[in-house]
């Protein structure tokens, strides 16, 4: 009688509890709570996204980002996703060789006006700048910038600053050199 109680007692337990949390003010706390991240989420990567647009010269959304650790630095590369589409590569390589220029004289305000915060590794890379080299080249459909230092400070400030890029930009590059270090 006791174990047909207990059994019972339990089963009605197990199928209320989703019922009843629907109903617990906790749960709705919960749920708003994280409703409101999320749509500050997307809000932050909207105003990220409007903010790059105006400060490249270019739309975000016909283009795609990379930012690739390499054992010597790294490379950040924009392309157009359309091969017809001269208007953006065009201003992808304006973009870029002012971005290899402005880094080598030690200015990053590109990037903190793009991400509204001074980026990792921004600090140690401008202060490092004789360290580390800037190299713009062209590519079929936009361009790239080569960043190469031996300094291993520097080396480390460019990963800070790339892997930063990265997680905001949402690129999904890997976070680590490929083949190691």
């Amino acid at each position: 009688m006791i174990r047909k109680l207990f059994v019972t007692i339990l089963t009605c337990g197990v199928l209320a509890a989703p019922l009843l949390a629907q109903d617990c003010p906790l749960h709705a706390e919960h749920q708003k709570a994280a409703q409101e991240n999320a749509h500050a989420g997307h809000d932050a990567h909207a105003a990220l996204d409007h903010r790059g647009d105006e400060v490249m010269g270019f739309e975000h959304t016909r283009t795609t980002h990379h930012f690739l650790l390499k054992e010597d630095g790294g490379v950040i590369q924009v392309e157009a996703k359309e091969s017809g589409d001269a208007a953006s590569v065009e201003r992808i390589r304006t973009h870029l060789a002012e971005v290899a220029r402005s880094f080598a004289a030690g200015d990053f305000t590109m990037p903190e006006e793009i991400h509204d915060r001074v980026l990792p590794g921004v600090p140690e890379m401008a202060r490092l700048a004789k360290a580390i080299q800037y190299r713009y080249e062209d590519q079929e459909r936009g361009g790239r910038v080569r960043i190469t230092t031996d300094d291993p400070e520097a080396r480390a400030a460019v990963h800070a600053f790339l892997k930063a890029q990265i997680a905001d930009h949402r690129t999904g590059d890997p976070l680590e050199v490929p083949g190691g270090s």
